[in-house]
């Protein structure tokens, strides 16, 4: 049983990743004048007219322009803290790679399979490495803890977002003088297909936990989680409780939200491991 205190704690918390999850109406990126410029110089002759390319050449250069995008999205990603700690002109350096990775994006239809009947594209563990959502981006300000990973683990029907959450004060000390601590907020949400919306997958929102993983250096997984079931009041309409997916390969997806806005990019990983 948990106490009023505590619950009230955790219901102050959970309203936090929430937040922090919340799929939203998206809103397309525009593409940059010097993308468009240098796309079609890549594509044109010296006299103006488009060279002709076979089926084969034209699918190897989209993959090679593919992968040379994506390299460059991980390395904006490592370098600007996944958002977090971005300029201006990074966050314009990373609108025109997602601008670039969208054009060269061929997944017709991301949410087959998402609500458990089969097969789906989105199966696995997604570790976020790009964020434009204020609501996540200002989990950064907290003056007690830091942001650790942030995942979204598809396992459908069932989508389970994962922010790992450390104590400020341990970034401040070398590792060896500062025994760590970590707590994992989970956010477990049922997914489903939009019907005519094939890019376009629905959540409800289940469950909220917090688990304490590690506590000064200690295995914390005996003790017990605080979570409670996020009950159904009433049926939400299909444009509420969304995100769109906009690109999606083996390697990559970006995401598109509803209210308050924002997109993630995350890339596929072997586990969630804390």
């Amino acid at each position: 049983m948990i106490s009023s205190s505590s619950r009230r704690l955790l219901l102050a918390l959970a309203t936090l990743v929430i937040r922090s999850h919340a799929f939203t109406i998206p809103s397309l990126l525009p593409i940059s004048k010097s993308y468009a410029t240098n796309l079609k110089q890549s594509t044109s002759t010296e006299d103006g007219s488009t060279p002709p390319t076979t089926d084969d050449t034209t699918t190897d250069q989209r993959s090679s322009q593919r992968e040379a995008a994506k390299k460059k999205m991980l390395q904006l990603g490592a370098s600007y803290d996944r958002g977090f700690g971005a300029s201006p002109n990074a966050r314009k350096q990373v609108e025109d790679v997602i601008a670039e990775l969208e054009l060269l994006n061929d997944e017709t239809d991301a949410a087959r399979g998402i609500d458990g009947t089969g097969f789906s594209p989105m199966e696995g563990n997604w570790r976020m490495v790009w964020c434009t959502a204020s609501d996540v981006l200002i989990l950064g300000a907290n003056p007690l803890l830091t942001v650790g990973a942030i995942y979204q683990i598809y396992e459908p029907p069932i989508v389970t977002n994962v922010i790992d959450l450390i104590p400020r004060v341990q970034n401040l000390f070398p590792p060896n003088l500062a025994p760590s601590s970590l707590l994992r907020a989970e956010v477990q949400t049922r997914s489903s297909p939009r019907a005519d919306y094939p890019m376009r997958v629905g959540l409800d929102f289940e469950a909220v936990s917090l688990k304490p993983v590690e506590f000064l250096g200690q295995d914390a997984g005996f003790l017990p989680p605080l979570g409670f079931d996020l009950p159904r009041v009433f049926e939400l309409p299909d444009d509420v409780g969304y995100f769109d997916v906009t690109f999606l390969d083996d390697e990559l997806v970006i995401i598109k939200q509803n209210a308050p806005g924002g997109l993630f990019v995350l890339a596929r990983v072997d586990d969630a491991s804390p």
